[in-house]
């Protein structure tokens, strides 16, 4: 669906089908003075390797464990998990109102690359490759026990992330969290409803409207999606049906390996910095009920940044007291994404 001047000049709400929930969008407000926070942009320049990093090859973690002397993508069991293999057993006779339930899991680390100095956005594409190889096949491990597996990346110190080294982590649980809870019930009416995969309908539509469409290939597609709520998030879906990372065949693999860089670069080169963010994978749960006809794989990206590299969206107010709202409209987003060169600025 392509938007219309109303959309675009007009407050109004826009509808996430695979939540269930509501997003503000304000485009007026774009008009208005802005005096917002501004930090300075500090990038300090990385060694390729640091000795006093926990993810460096070679070196000591905090739990007093030394990392081997790795060349490539690198696992290992987090030294804090916040899930662990016991919990207690059977639930306290609370009220309804006093709910509680036992919960395990396995939390792991993935370190992408030894160089210390790199993000993916400038791994070279058969490096990132190895990196969805990896987590395709960490992610079939534990699904074996596990009904959700998460994998995401928390990139820069905005989004939390205290060790600059690439990384990312894997945390597999025996519940089902309630971002994915809410995605399967929305998938599983959509296809019983009309008998197509949501997510696998919805990027077909947005490659004919094309204006919130950033970048695509012949397997993968990123769009800025209708609903977004964070100013440049984006959402990455497989163009035919695919229900889990495991099951991308090799050329897909690759395919989104090339995708992956193009759209980092694009934001790095956004506002000439290392752009921030928390993304991650959501696929089909595993268990015992077979959710792989009516589950799209697909990627969040929720980066904060608004403005420049110093603005930052912020949830406070209406957004944590109501429901989130955005000033930039999503069709705008995806423009500015578009007009990115997908040369890293640090190499030009």
């Amino acid at each position: 669906m392509k938007v219309g001047k109303t959309l675009q000049e007009f407050a109004h709400r826009r509808f996430n089908p695979l939540t269930g929930e509501w997003v503000l969008v304000s485009p007026h407000r774009t008009k208005r003075p802005w005096l917002g926070q501004q930090e300075p942009a500090k990038e300090p320049a990385r060694n390729s390797y640091e000795p006093d990093c926990y993810l460096c090859p070679g070196n000591l973690r905090a739990s007093g464990q030394r990392n081997p002397s790795y060349t490539s993508t690198f696992v290992f069991e987090n030294d804090f998990p916040a899930l662990t293999g016991s919990s207690f057993q059977g639930n306290e006779p609370f009220s309804n109102l006093f709910r509680s339930e036992p919960v395990t899991g396995e939390c792991r680390v993935v370190c992408f690359s030894p160089r210390h100095d790199l993000t993916l956005a400038e791994m070279k594409p058969e490096e990132i490759k190895r990196v969805i190889d990896v987590l395709a096949e960490q992610t079939s491990e534990l699904g074996q026990r596990y009904r959700w597996v998460q994998v995401f990346e928390n990139k820069g110190s905005l989004m939390g992330c205290s060790n600059p080294h690439p990384h990312g982590q894997i945390w597999a649980s025996t519940s089902l969290p309630n971002q994915p809870a809410k995605e399967e019930k929305s998938q599983k009416n959509y296809y019983r409803l009309h008998g197509k995969k949501l997510l696998l309908r919805y990027g077909e539509e947005e490659m004919a409207a094309g204006e919130r469409v950033v970048m695509a290939n012949s397997d993968w597609i990123v769009i800025v999606p209708f609903w977004a709520v964070w100013p440049f998030e984006t959402l990455l879906i497989p163009r035919k049906a695919v229900s889990r990372l495991p099951d991308l065949t090799n050329r897909q693999r690759e395919n989104l390996a090339d995708i992956l860089k193009r759209l980092l670069t694009r934001y790095d080169n956004l506002f000439q910095t290392s752009f921030p963010y928390s993304m991650g994978w959501h696929g089909a749960p595993f268990g015992k009920k077979d959710t792989r006809f009516h589950w799209q794989l697909h990627a969040h990206f929720y980066p904060p940044l608004l403005r420049s590299a110093t603005v930052k969206k912020f949830m406070v107010g209406y957004e944590m007291l109501a429901e989130p709202q955005r000033d930039i409209t999503p069709e705008q987003a995806a423009s500015q994404l578009r007009a990115q060169s997908e040369k890293h600025y640090r190499h030009r």
